[in-house]
């Protein structure tokens, strides 16, 4: 399949809009091996983007980098800005970014704790031993995460009781915990059965009101139905981005038109 030399259409939003954006971003492994390519995209604020794209097509390596994950695998050139500073510079401190930026992966991992310690674990490490306060943020970060009216009676249960699905929300809840802006998740459904799914999708729609979300799915239905704007990534490259109805139902490019239909990925 041959690559384009140019993407065929990246969209661009308002300063103000932007949550997040990157410049010519690119990522190398083992110092020359090159996975992603002078990836310049934008984030509106209080929205879902998916990105998509084939196995080995770049989605996850550039979702990593937003908060600093690649730092101890990859060396990331380019530039990532939020609130106006460039949080890929050497000098910025990544625990204060993630606190921002948070992350849910692909598979669930809560904390061999309680469901309580799972949220107040790291805002008692970070110094907040109020007991009422503490109390609140725990309810009110699972109640963001539709979870509070179905673990309420059992927060000091162990969090590794709960079903996938559950865990997964509790991942959410906990990275909502500490108030952050952004929130990525790398297919945080692709080990969930499909009313799991379901639930997780409606708690995304309910959280974007308050935080801006980029996830990278594998199941293109569910980037149809959750998210505002997607990207299409291939062999490291940004091939589009756009609304997702219009990559979806209109895309500009024959790699896009290609892949949305099957044709390959």
């Amino acid at each position: 399949m041959e690559i384009i030399d140019q993407p065929s259409y990246i969209k661009t939003f308002d300063k103000k809009d932007r949550a997040l954006y990157t410049e010519n971003l690119s990522v190398f492994y083992g110092g020359t091996i090159q996975k992603q390519f002078d990836a310049s995209l934008q984030f509106k604020k209080n929205t879902i983007t998916a990105l998509i794209g084939g196995s080995g097509s770049g989605k996850s390596t550039f979702l990593r980098c937003l908060n600093r994950m690649n730092d101890q695998v990859a060396r990331v050139d380019g530039k990532i800005m939020f609130h106006g500073l460039d949080v890929n510079q050497k000098n910025i401190n990544v625990y204060e970014l993630r606190k921002n930026i948070g992350m849910v992966f692909q598979r669930p991992n809560p904390f061999p704790k309680s469901i309580r310690e799972n949220i107040t674990y790291a805002l008692k490490a970070n110094g907040q031993n109020d007991k009422q306060k503490l109390n609140q943020i725990v309810e009110e970060s699972l109640r963001a995460a539709a979870l509070w009216d179905e673990v309420k009676d059992k927060l000091d249960k162990s969090a590794l009781a709960l079903s996938g699905g559950q865990q997964q929300r509790l991942c959410i809840a906990r990275a909502l915990a500490v108030k952050p802006e952004i929130l990525l998740l790398d297919e945080p459904a692709s080990a969930l059965d499909p009313v799991s799914t379901s639930k997780l999708e409606d708690t995304l729609k309910q959280l974007r009101s308050n935080y801006t979300m980029v996830m990278v799915t594998h199941n293109m239905q569910q980037a149809s139905r959750i998210s505002e704007y997607t990207a299409f990534f291939h062999l490291g490259h940004v091939i589009e981005y756009n609304s997702t109805d219009e990559i979806f139902t209109n895309p500009k490019g024959k790699l896009t038109e290609d892949y949305i239909q099957g044709s390959f990925g």
